[in-house]
């Protein structure tokens, strides 16, 4: 259910709001627009309470959320949401955020130089695995905390704001004392005791799609994370599995626009993993800008040959300089922007 407040209640009248909701027993949710509040109200639908919440002053209507997803969904919060992932950084507006570095850290220096790479192209979030998960328990699976420690350097010596991947509850003290963004990975979608405890942080989430997970089943996923009272959350289309084996994963563009129109939750798009190929990163990567993408999430190695994990999806830091200015024609064209980045010039 969702409370629209008219446009002169004061924070006294949206706090003694909050507390005839509360005190019946159920829980407040406050969006603050640009000319008027909205409250969620999240707990059992009763068509009683619609017209009680009706007689309070200064309540313009009440709505039913038809969605199953409440607080992530347009309905109750219109405008776009930016997130603020530090450093002067933000995900959602006019500006393109691009998230690039190895998919796994391999030692400082190696972390470190691909950071300043990938800021000298454009970047302006380094991204990093030190958790990761595979398939097979032989192949290399992270440094664990010594590879957060030196990520976190190199966002230090870039002035960038970190993202990296939480796998399990046990390690989310550490993740959140390094990480700016905590990622949470395709296979840990419907983790919902991560997915509660991320909640109870204040810190921004990036919530990657599920390998098989249905859009409906992603956005509730969202819910969990925003109904424990944290609304810092940014989607990542990474590709789904269907019956083509062509690519490592079908890249669903069509999910960005449609979540766009579902969600007020800004939206990333990660070809890298949509495809598992590297020659295919870059027009992937320009369609999602089309599409409507918030940003992107790009794998970039000096080395892709000798990487660790994902070597065959990465790209080295020429070609990211490429993908970069080809994706500022796009930004440009969608009315977008994509920071200290050029445009290659128009055909004649």
């Amino acid at each position: 259910m969702i409370i629209v407040l008219s446009p002169e209640a004061t924070p006294d009248d949206i706090h003694r709001i909050v507390a005839r909701i509360e005190e019946s027993g159920r829980q407040a949710h406050i969006s603050t627009g640009t000319e008027r509040s909205i409250i969620g109200v999240i707990g059992p639908d009763l068509p009683a309470l619609q017209d009680m919440f009706e007689t309070l002053p200064h309540v313009e209507s009440v709505h039913r959320v038809t969605k199953p997803y409440k607080l992530v969904s347009r309905e109750f919060r219109p405008q776009d949401s930016v997130i603020d992932v530090g450093r002067g950084v933000t995900v959602g507006g006019t500006e393109l955020a691009v998230m690039a570095g190895p998919c796994s850290i391999e030692n400082e220096d190696h972390i470190v130089e691909t950071a300043r790479a990938v800021k000298a192209a454009g970047a302006n979030i380094l991204r990093g695995g030190a958790f990761k998960p595979r398939t097979s328990p032989y192949n290399f699976r992270g440094l664990g905390e010594e590879g957060l420690r030196h990520l976190e350097v190199a966002g230090q010596v870039t002035n960038m704001p970190i993202v990296t991947e939480l796998m399990s509850v046990r390690d989310i003290d550490a993740v959140a004392r390094h990480a700016d963004i905590i990622q949470i990975g395709a296979r840990n979608m419907q983790n919902f005791i991560l997915l509660d405890e991320v909640g109870k942080l204040r810190k921004p989430v990036l919530l990657k799609r599920g390998l098989s997970g249905f859009i409906e089943e992603w956005l509730l996923a969202a819910e969990y994370i925003l109904a424990q009272g944290n609304p810092n959350v940014i989607l990542c289309e990474r590709g789904i599995r269907t019956f083509e084996n062509a690519y490592r994963n079908t890249m669903d563009v069509n999910a960005i626009p449609l979540v766009k129109q579902l969600s007020h939750l800004p939206v990333v798009a990660d070809p890298s993993h949509g495809t598992g190929k590297w020659k295919l990163v870059k027009p992937v990567s320009m369609a999602s800008i089309a599409a409507g993408a918030d940003g992107l999430m790009i794998e970039v190695h000096p080395n892709p040959d000798h990487a660790l994990s994902d070597g065959a999806q990465s790209l080295t830091f020429e070609s990211f300089t490429s993908m970069m200015r080809a994706v500022a024609g796009i930004a440009s064209a969608v009315e977008r922007t994509l920071s200290g980045v050029e445009a290659p010039a128009a055909a004649g």
